[in-house]
């Protein structure tokens, strides 16, 4: 049987920048396990294509909580990406790192003296090649390609326009000098075209020929000698397969499949192991636990303008979309729709900002699973640090049942008070002057839904994920920790955990550049080479 130095559990946004990273070092020898299949599906790649994919059964593994009590009894999608990039490659590209302050809470709260801005900040600038150009807070030259939005509509403009009028604020760039404010968001996008976490790191890891990739490979659980990680055991096309790692197995699966993986494998909280006939190899009560996810609302509406981007449905525009992309990667095809948004504070209160915009210049709705536009803009607002925890648990201990998941949307008042403050101040910033010559009725929450409480019942029937799940086996010191700061988990051998699941606490933004930002410093940890040196640089915020 082959062996390998580094088994990585999931090629998805950690796991392939792990692999890229790791395996540079030719010596040595990596498998990567994908449950899904290769990304060989164009829509990935076109960035208009987000909404063909990102519900596409065949690369999502469409997870859907348990009923959310605080949300008026809903089981609410949660998709996720089951394909080579994983959520990097059916998500909408949004390129955020989240605020400073954010990192230095880790440190401050959690006593994480590694995990500090200053400490992180290098690696995001090493791994980003923004078309931007390198400054202090930004890369020109890594792997990952980050474009800054730059479809023509008039509706960003006026949405940047409002940021000015309403007070709100405005940004040349929300992850440089001044994280506040309403500004052209940047996307994963190079050349016109979606730059996954496969297309930036996977890819050139595979071509050295040191490191193994296998798709469509389910892990079943992991093989414990004691309290040391020796192998895992994974089902392909219908055999079930057992490997070695000779140094190290890292669990990439995300803030779902790692705990998932996990507690299968006897590694979490002793009493619910038992309860589904597992024998625990450690008792680790935090395993599932912490559950953190970005609470979004929208609201829409209609334009009193028609612009090209609020009919591409239609099929000859869709054809022409099409083939402009093809023969040129630019036009409507090309844009990731969600170029502009914002960072905002719910109220003079709030230390920096607890809510985010992303802004389009299209309406839509659903009807089962097919999308149709309108006429109309969107707005949506994600409530950044919730107060609220939900947990990753065990339907049963058959690997092919999909956990219960629970996130507890809106349990703790505070979290519902937050948005509907982001209520208030989208329509704030949506009254201004600059949107007067677009701005039709709005179609929701609606003209009915006035008051507080009207308000807060629709919150409650409408809420909804961001795709943001995290804090699962959570980094840190304490009982409800999993791994430490080198991502080691407590009390086992040869075993890390490197994806989102181990944020102590979400970040205040979109989750796909910190995860690249974390693999990429975990990569140096495994292989023994020393941190890069923190970076310190001034901030609006601290003038």
């Amino acid at each position: 049987m082959e062996k390998f130095d580094y088994i990585i559990i999931g090629a998805g946004s950690a796991g392939c920048v792990l692999a890229n990273r790791l395996g540079k070092n030719l010596a040595v020898k990596i498998l990567i396990l994908e449950a899904g299949p290769m990304d060989y599906n164009l829509l990935i790649h076109v960035p208009a294509g987000v909404y063909s994919v990102y519900k596409d059964p065949k690369i999502n593994w469409n997870y859907k909580t348990e009923a959310e009590h605080f949300a008026s009894d809903r089981s609410i999608d949660t998709p996720r990406g089951k394909v080579i990039g994983g959520s990097s490659s059916i998500n909408s590209m949004v390129y955020m790192r989240g605020h400073p302050l954010d990192y230095d809470s880790w440190k401050s709260k959690f006593g994480l003296k590694d995990w500090s801005f200053d400490q992180c900040l290098p690696y995001f600038k090493a791994g980003e090649n923004s078309d931007r150009g390198s400054d202090d807070w930004r890369g020109d030259s890594g792997d990952l390609g980050v474009s800054k939005g730059s479809f023509k509509n008039p509706l960003f403009d006026a949405f940047e326009e409002a940021g000015k009028e309403s007070g709100q604020g405005h940004s040349n760039d929300l992850n440089g000098f001044n994280p506040e404010g309403v500004a052209r968001l940047d996307a994963t996008k190079k050349n016109g075209r979606r730059c996954s976490a496969a297309v930036a790191h996977l890819r050139p890891a595979l071509a050295r020929g040191n490191v193994k990739l296998i798709t469509r490979a389910h892990v079943d659980k992991i093989i414990f000698s004691g309290v040391t990680a020796q192998a895992i055991t994974y089902r392909h096309k219908g055999k079930l397969h057992t490997i070695d790692a000779e140094k190290e197995i890292i669990l990439s699966g995300g803030a779902i499949n790692s705990p998932h993986i996990l507690m299968l494998s006897g590694v979490g909280p002793s009493d619910h192991l038992l309860k589904h006939g597992i024998t625990p190899v450690i008792d680790l009560p935090g395993v599932g636990q912490n559950l953190q996810d970005h609470a979004k609302i929208e609201l829409q509406y209609e334009c009193k303008k028609s612009f090209p981007i609020q009919k591409v449905d239609s099929p000859i525009n869709k054809l022409a979309a099409g083939i402009q992309w093809i023969f040129t990667r630019t036009g409507i095809a090309a844009s990731n729709i969600w170029e502009a948004g914002g960072l905002i504070k719910s109220n003079d209160k709030a230390p920096y900002p607890d809510l985010m915009y992303h802004f389009a210049p299209i309406g839509y709705e659903y009807k089962e699973t097919k999308i149709y536009l309108r006429q109309a803009f969107a707005l949506l607002i994600d409530q950044l640090r919730p107060r609220s925890t939900g947990s990753v648990e065990l339907k049963s201990s058959n690997p092919n049942d999909k956990p219960l998941i629970n996130f507890n949307y809106l349990k703790d008042p505070n979290d519902i008070k937050d948005l509907l403050n982001g209520v208030k101040k989208a329509r704030e910033l949506v009254a201004q002057k600059s949107f007067d010559p677009f701005r039709g009725a709005e179609i929701a929450p609606g003209p009915s839904v006035k008051t507080d409480t009207e308000i807060k019942a629709w919150l409650r029937e409408t809420v909804a994920t961001d795709y943001h799940p995290s804090c699962t086996c959570s980094m840190g010191h304490g009982k409800q920790s999993v791994v430490d700061e080198r991502f080691c988990v407590h009390g086992l051998k040869n075993l890390r955990i490197v994806d989102a699941s181990v944020m102590p606490k979400i970040i205040s933004a979109n989750l796909n550049a910190p995860v690249q930002m974390i693999a990429a410093r975990a990569a140096d940890m495994i292989s023994g080479d020393n941190q890069k040196k923190p970076l310190k640089v001034s901030f609006a915020f601290e003038s």
